[in-house]
């Protein structure tokens, strides 16, 4: 009897080739438990449920149940089970893949314009899990042409988001005329945000009437969206940035040195719960550490030349994969550090 089980692309082919296998072993294990007594049970009666009860029965009827247990485990994760609900800023639970298929052809009737969805990442996979699936069945929900890209950080450095968003940028591509520059943890739940081509200037879409935690005036961090020739008017952000914050106040004030005016929206009713802010600041504790000349207010300065100009990065990977059905593309970045310049990208 072959043991050769096709590729054939097909993950329940596959999983019910290797039950198959494993019955196969089984029975063999069964016939012939032993090498030096190979037809023990069959001395006196061939048949496997007669006489007395052996450890080979026992072992034989419980690789049975288990057997079954997961073909019954298979079928059930096969339904659709994409709708995820997050209370409290918890992820709930999710025993089974996730199996529903959305949409990721390109719809030319949905317009001219393309966004690229920038993510800057580190170790958040339980939030990007949920995010992926949640953003692109939204936009695709809006009509909106887009591309998901997570910018993972993999170097020894401090992280830093805006150097991210500059990688992004760079490598997102001829076919994609805007960005958003999107935290993994913040969902959009009300359908009338608008995504929409920025024709006009920027459009920050977690404004502060809107935003559950940051309500300052000049806040534009959570997503913005913008042309990238109008982020390439700003050249970009400031690669001085490392740890968590102010890289954001810092990019307002090159809104407004490069003329660019900023929109936000209107007509929203729900307010602060507009969105769902799933980070769990117990579980992923943000580095919030000032070392060096950040405690000199070194972190409040405007950074007038550096930018998409200074950047210095390498792609070490670029991997297209699927998580729920959605596409996206995944660029394992590793970030360079002028240390005498910038020492604080390194915590001593």
């Amino acid at each position: 009897m072959s043991s050769y089980c096709p590729n054939l692309g097909n993950s329940n082919t596959v999983f019910f080739c290797a039950i198959f296998k494993l019955l196969s072993f089984a029975t063999s294990k069964m016939m012939y438990s032993s090498r030096r007594k190979p037809v023990l049970y069959f001395k006196e009666d061939r048949r496997f449920w007669s006489g007395k009860c052996t450890v080979y029965k026992l072992f034989g009827m419980c690789m049975v149940l288990v057997l079954v247990s997961l073909l019954w485990l298979q079928l059930s994760c096969t339904g659709d089970m994409s709708r995820v609900v997050v209370d409290d800023g918890r992820l709930p639970p999710q025993p089974c893949p996730l199996e529903r298929q959305a949409s990721a052809a390109d719809n030319p009737s949905w317009g001219p314009h393309k966004l690229a969805l920038l993510i800057p990442f580190r170790e958040r996979f339980e939030e990007l899990l949920v995010f992926v699936p949640f953003m692109h069945t939204f936009l695709n929900n809006k009509k909106i042409l887009h591309k998901i890209f997570v910018i993972n950080q993999m170097d020894h450095y401090r992280f830093n988001r805006a150097s991210l968003i500059n990688v992004g940028y760079m490598e997102s591509g001829n076919d994609t005329d805007y960005i958003a520059m999107h935290d993994v943890d913040l969902l959009p739940l009300n359908e009338a945000l608008d995504y929409g081509f920025p024709e006009e200037g920027p459009f920050h879409v977690a404004s502060p009437e809107l935003h559950p935690l940051y309500h300052y005036k000049t806040y534009v961090g959570g997503i913005l969206l913008l042309t990238k020739q109008h982020y390439h008017m700003c050249n970009g952000m400031s690669n001085r940035f490392w740890g968590w914050g102010r890289e954001d106040d810092e990019f307002y004030r090159r809104l407004r040195t490069a003329g660019l005016q900023l929109f936000r929206p209107s007509g929203i009713k729900t307010g602060y719960e507009t969105f769902r802010h799933i980070h769990d600041p117990a579980w992923r504790k943000r580095d919030q550490k000032r070392v060096a000349a950040q405690k000199q207010k070194e972190q409040f300065k405007v950074d007038p030349e550096g930018g998409l100009t200074n950047l210095q990065y390498k792609v070490e990977s670029r991997h297209e994969l699927t998580i729920s059905g959605a596409p996206v593309t995944v660029l394992n970045t590793k970030l360079e550090c002028d240390t005498d310049k910038t020492p604080w990208c390194l915590l001593n």
